[in-house]
């Protein structure tokens, strides 16, 4: 991968560790169960958004910009991280959520703010439509600003998980090798991260099933979401330099697992998080990884992941959002 010429500024702690998973494997009978930490990224309470953000911040100082904007909703991790990273480099930061102001700022609201972020609220629009007209509304007051979409999901962000496939490839040891994991399981939503390990899997040579589990709808703007997950991860070949041609069908989505909608927890959620935390002292959270863990869970005790098989689990955060989530969870 050509990573040489893509501005980046370091902002994660990496690599992320691997664990395995031995009580939660037992308890459901089968399937042995591995975990990529990138919970554990460090960058204001860590999370998947940090590996994106070097790259999305490394190209809004390169282009000169004085300050960010981008969009998620109220609990948004891609927010949270956001406002870190702009706090840390020294950049104004602007925050379009959707929904209205809580009474009382919770999660990762209450984070948003302690680090300084400007909050605008959206209403209804909840996937940053106000993004580009407030663009316009800082460029007149003669701000710079550099806009992230949403989830930080386009090909600049999307390249700093074709280089976390590349890190796990190098960092695997004691008996568990690339080759060795059937599949990888992972939230699926805005889309980059899947793209990006799609594009280091074909880099790499991995050859078994990555697994996005679905965590809202599943549609990015006009497209079906198999199809924007192509075009991003071809986007994003190209940027790293990687000949690539990906295909719709090359994408596995599970939308099994919806259940009353985003950000809605349910039984699912709420006892794979319980499941988690009191097998292994892992915290997931409520809205992306307690969702995916809670599809892993049910398709091994169906049987539709193999007991003989070999999962890597890849968490990608979120846990602040636990502390506005009590009263569905316990």
């Amino acid at each position: 991968m050509n990573l040489e010429r893509l501005p980046r500024v370091a902002l994660a702690h990496l690599p992320t560790p691997v664990e395995e998973l031995p009580r939660l494997s037992r308890q459901l009978g089968g399937a042995r169960l591995f975990v990529k930490r990138d919970d554990q990224t460090g960058l204001a309470g860590g999370g998947n958004k940090a590996r994106k953000l070097e790259f999305l911040m490394g190209d809004a100082l390169a282009q000169g910009a004085d300050g960010v904007i981008t969009a998620g909703a109220a609990q948004s991790n891609h927010c949270r991280q956001t406002a870190a990273a702009a706090a840390r480099l020294g950049l104004e930061c602007e925050l379009v959520l959707g929904g209205e102001p809580p009474a009382e700022p919770a999660g990762n609201l209450l984070l948003d703010q302690l680090l300084g972020a400007r909050i605008h609220w959206s209403g209804p629009q909840r996937r940053g439509e106000p993004l580009t007209a407030l663009a316009d509304e800082l460029r007149a007051a003669g701000r710079r600003p550099y806009l992230i979409p949403y989830g930080g999901s386009n090909a600049v962000g999307a390249a700093g998980y074709a280089l976390a496939m590349q890190e796990l490839s190098q960092q695997l040891a004691g008996g568990l090798t690339l080759g060795a994991i059937d599949r990888m399981v992972f939230a699926s939503s805005s889309g980059a991260t899947h793209a990006g390990l799609a594009v280091g899997a074909r880099a790499v040579g991995f050859r078994g099933q990555l697994l996005g589990i679905g965590i809202d709808k599943g549609e990015a703007g006009d497209l079906p979401y198999p199809v924007h997950l192509a075009q991003l991860a071809n986007a994003t070949a190209d940027r790293l330099g990687i000949a690539a041609g990906f295909a719709p069908d090359d994408f596995v989505v599970n939308r099994d697992y919806l259940g009353a909608g985003y950000g809605v927890v349910g039984e699912l959620e709420r006892e794979a998080i319980q499941l988690t935390a009191r097998m292994e002292g892992l915290l997931l959270d409520p809205v992306y990884t307690g969702r995916a863990m809670g599809g892993l869970i049910d398709m091994v005790r169906r049987g539709r992941i193999g007991s003989n098989e070999t999962v890597l689990f890849w968490h990608t955060g979120g846990t602040p959002a636990l502390f506005a989530y009590g009263h569905a969870l316990v």
